[in-house]
């Protein structure tokens, strides 16, 4: 059952990818608000705000200046109040081993993003139904990675 609204945040240095997001967003079916911050170390830093509500998902991409991605990643899991918070891995990257690295440090799904206003908008509403349920699951290898198909 999808909630209401759900409460997104976006970690992503990208100016443009983050507008692209947040279009995407406006035009579905699912009611969302979304918070982006553009670096790992302003994402930690917002994360760990003792008032800070979580959000239903993040979406962290890899490379981005201050702290990488993958450092955010690993802090998120060590940390008791962060370690279920859904990632989404969303980025560029194609690289297999990468892939299982992410899927090894716990992240719960992988998107590559999509240059193509249709195929994000599937990846990510296909991303909302997966987180939108109780209890969101480590993903297997298999399904680790959201495709628009």
């Amino acid at each position: 059952m999808i909630p209401t609204k759900l409460n997104l945040l976006l970690a992503d240095d990208d100016l443009d990818d983050c507008d692209f997001f947040q279009d995407v967003l406006s035009d579905l079916p699912i009611a969302t608000s979304l918070t982006t911050v553009h670096n790992g170390v302003e994402l930690m830093r917002l994360l760990t705000q003792k008032d800070f509500e979580l959000p239903h998902a993040l979406y962290l991409d890899l490379n981005m200046p201050g702290k990488n991605g993958f450092d955010c990643l690993t802090e998120i899991k060590l940390q008791e109040r962060l370690k279920h918070l859904p990632v989404i891995i969303f980025s560029t990257s194609s690289d297999k081993a990468v892939v299982e690295l992410l899927h090894g440090k716990g992240a719960n799904y992988y998107i590559r993003k999509p240059a193509e206003f249709s195929n994000l908008k599937k990846v990510i509403l296909k991303s909302l139904k997966l987180i939108s349920g109780e209890n969101i699951p480590h993903s297997s290898k298999e399904n680790f990675i959201i495709t628009g198909n």
